[in-house]
């Protein structure tokens, strides 16, 4: 499709987003003007559009209000029923549980699409819904804060990646007709091994109570999250995994980047300073509403693939642990010397 919003001549695209939590209102927003959207939630978090509306900040635009009813919300997943893209944004832990609750809704020409953090997301909806449905691996590279209810701000840029192939290719069309710069890739599975390159700051970031770019600025901060790369990128070698290239810096010399003087990196590195002073990881707003957070899908995948190998990722080990004892309670935040402390001892 040319422009992306009719699947047939004359009708728009029809889109529910599954999970509508910080991603999935960002996105289901910026598609309401062009698209029919359904945002699918927690009934609390549904309430608050209905009465309040959603209103988007940052990112580069203009804020936008959408207003009360301009998205239908529901809660429960008969709500995807006739859609034309299911935009899957809860956290990895749901999504097996989600996608049974999924299937016998879905039309038969539905596209299925994850925008989750993790790798094995998209695998794990093909297994449940079956090969006859179709999905698609997504990639949202920005951070998104919930700043107060019905409130969701972009604090970082980046660009939305989905598979290559025919499938996307009308739902990449009508991301960047709303303003949300989006492309197809060859190598999603590398995509989504080089983000998880980047999400080992997530639980950094929300242990260290910072928002992200004050904490990227700080050099202590920056060797904790190099110390986790590079176990990460041992681990990727002795299992033959290449993660993409999505900046300006190659996967294999990032550690040795963040590792440089606050001046230096600075001046080298001011692409990754570009993050707004509200950028907050999400894992920062999970301990803070006190949900469970994606530990095992970030460092966990790390320390499992290690451990498969015959290595040992000790430092993600370890902030698997501090990131459970705040999940339990604990309100500490640490320096950045405390976490290198604990990262390296």
């Amino acid at each position: 499709m040319a422009d992306g919003e009719a699947m047939d001549a004359g009708r728009r695209l029809r889109i529910a987003v599954l999970g509508a939590g910080s991603v999935g209102c960002q996105l289901g927003g910026r598609l309401a003007p062009h698209a029919e959207v359904t945002l699918i939630g927690r009934a609390a978090a549904m309430a608050v559009l209905d009465e309040r509306g959603l209103r988007l900040t940052g990112g580069g635009q203009p804020e936008t209000l959408v207003e009360p009813g301009g998205v239908r919300t529901a809660t429960g997943p008969e709500a995807v029923a006739g859609a034309d893209f299911v935009l899957v944004t809860v956290k990895s832990a749901g999504t097996e549980a989600v996608a049974r609750e999924l299937a016998p809704h879905l039309d038969d020409g539905t596209v299925v699409v994850s925008f989750q953090n993790g790798l094995r997301n998209a695998e794990t909806l093909r297994s449940v819904l079956g090969a006859e449905r179709t999905v698609v691996a997504g990639m949202v590279p920005y951070n998104i804060v919930q700043t107060e209810p019905g409130t969701y701000h972009q604090g970082s840029g980046g660009e939305l990646l989905l598979d290559a192939g025919p499938d996307a290719a009308p739902l990449a069309a009508l991301l960047r007709r709303a303003g949300l710069p989006a492309q197809q890739h060859p190598d999603m599975r590398g995509v989504q091994y080089a983000k998880l390159l980047m999400n080992l700051n997530n639980a950094l970031n929300a242990l260290s109570g910072l928002p992200l770019r004050e904490q990227l600025g700080q050099r202590d901060h920056r060797r904790c999250l190099a110390v986790l790369q590079r176990e990460a990128l041992a681990a990727y070698r002795a299992a033959g995994i290449r993660p993409a290239r999505l900046g300006l810096v190659a996967p294999r010399l990032t550690p040795t980047l963040l590792g440089l003087p606050d001046g230096v990196f600075r001046r080298v590195a001011a692409s990754a300073l570009a993050i707004d002073e509200q950028a907050r990881s999400s894992m920062w707003e999970d301990l803070q509403r006190g949900r469970t957070t994606e530990i095992d899908s970030l460092q966990g995948e790390i320390v499992t693939l290690a451990a498969r190998h015959g290595q040992r990722a000790t430092a993600n080990e370890r902030l698997i642990a501090l990131v459970r004892e705040a999940e339990s309670g604990d309100g500490r935040t640490r320096t950045g010397a405390e976490l290198l402390a604990e990262l390296t001892r």
